[in-house]
């Protein structure tokens, strides 16, 4: 019975021959495989090659070279006290030599022609430093009550303040081109480049503008020169300045006059500033920069921050104290905002007002970080990071070693019906837009 059963079923146990392998079909197969392989790959390299760049560009923004500006000293560096037969020679010397010099003036006294030598040489100063001024125009986009598209155009000078290499750092104004879709600059020979916001402080409204110099052929690259920023500490009243860039809405303009006071300041946002005041006649929309007779910037021409006399005399912020926020710009960072206006409690103040030392708040500025966080009109910062405040210069200056995010710790002295009182308030340090 189990023999015609294995008969009945004896096909299941038949073995399948295998088919015999095509080793040319494999074969072709392979090479076909890696054909593909190899275009896949080639065509991912091109993409990669093409596309990284750019998008390393905008979501990694390469970073030039950093940019250093030198800083200004402050404070004069203090001489040994002199003896009385010292000072008796030294002023017997200064009057022998002022004696010598009135010797030697001409007994006609000072020509026209000598004022057109000297008119001359100041020219010839202001046209030298034209080149490193630009015309910086913003264009804007916009449409009218019709519908109808139109193109608004705004300018202002600007001035070429760095050449890391890679680009052409312009230092301007920010109202100019506020809003604009492009940004234009136009060099000394008429050659205009594009140009792209680097950084603006929102507080002062001065901008950095960044020109690759990819985009600048060597005839303009030749034909421009970098401003050297002086030093405006050592500006006085009756220095002879240049004012050179648009002081009366022209481009490329250059007057002459003089400072008639450095004692003038401005309190800004966080910061104040000294502001020069000049004898020479502008435009209440004029730009540029004020240089000395070595051809050095020693004043940034901002007209907004004039007297308000009604007199259409050129005014410039002191370049000086404006170097470390120009410097920060110039290398992409942001301005570090907390929200106060200060000013100084000097010895003197302290012992009329019996006021405390440091940086005094006179004001605290609507929605802004000081006012979160509960400081006060009439408070004086005396502490800021556990480190003694003893003007607003060192406030300012610890302001800036900020980062924006960070919280800062700063201790006030604030009145109260005993008298002062210490109290300690803790500030999210943000960016001014």
């Amino acid at each position: 019975m189990q023999g015609k059963d294995n008969e009945k079923f004896s096909f299941i146990n038949e073995k399948r021959k295998e088919k015999p392998l095509n080793k040319k079909k494999l074969l072709a197969q392979l090479a076909y495989a890696v054909c593909l392989a190899v275009i896949f790959g080639l065509a991912a390299s091109f993409v990669f090659a093409f596309f990284e760049p750019r998008f390393s560009q905008l979501f990694y923004p390469e970073q030039g070279p950093v940019v250093t500006i030198p800083k200004d000293e402050t404070e004069m560096p203090q001489q040994e006290p002199q003896t009385e037969t010292e000072t008796e020679t030294e002023a017997e010397t200064e009057t022998e030599t002022e004696s010598e010099a009135i010797g030697r003036l001409p007994d006609e006294g000072i020509t026209l022609p000598d004022f057109q030598k000297l008119q001359n040489e100041l020219y010839a100063v202001g046209r030298e430093a034209n080149k490193f001024i630009v015309t910086v125009t913003g264009v804007k986009s916009d449409t009218d009550w019709f519908n109808n598209s139109y193109e608004s155009k705004g300018q202002a000078s600007g001035v070429i303040i760095a050449d890391n290499g890679q680009e052409l750092l312009i230092l301007t104004e920010r109202k100019a081109i506020t809003g604009a879709q492009e940004m234009f600059v136009t060099f000394i020979n008429d050659v205009t480049a594009p140009a792209t916001m680097k950084k603006y402080d929102g507080n002062t409204g001065i901008a950095v503008l960044s020109v690759p110099r990819e985009s600048v052929n060597d005839e303009t690259l030749h034909a421009i020169t970098v401003a050297e920023l002086g030093n405006s500490l050592v500006a006085t009243q009756g220095m002879m300045v240049i004012a050179v860039g648009s002081p009366l809405g022209t481009n490329y303009s250059i007057l002459t006059g003089n400072i008639t006071s450095t004692t003038n300041s401005i309190s800004t946002i966080d910061r104040n500033y000294t502001v020069f005041t000049t004898d020479i006649v502008g435009s209440s929309q004029g730009s540029g920069v004020l240089i000395n007779t070595s051809g050095q910037v020693i004043g940034l021409v901002m007209q907004a921050y004039g007297n308000g006399s009604g007199q259409n005399t050129l005014t410039a912020i002191s370049v000086s104290e404006l170097k470390s926020l120009i410097e920060m710009l110039s290398n992409n960072e942001e301005i570090p905002y907390i929200g106060l206006e200060l000013t100084t409690v000097t010895n003197d103040i302290a012992a009329e007002y019996e006021i405390p030392k440091g940086a005094y708040i006179k004001e605290v500025r609507i929605d802004s970080p000081a006012m979160a966080a509960g400081l006060q009109k009439g408070d004086v910062i005396t502490k800021m990071q556990g480190e003694t405040i003893f003007n607003v210069d060192s406030y300012e200056n610890k302001l800036l070693n900020l980062q924006p995010g960070s919280q800062v710790e700063l201790v006030v002295q604030r009145q109260g019906q005993g008298g002062y009182k210490e109290v300690t308030c803790t500030v999210e340090v943000s960016v001014l837009q």
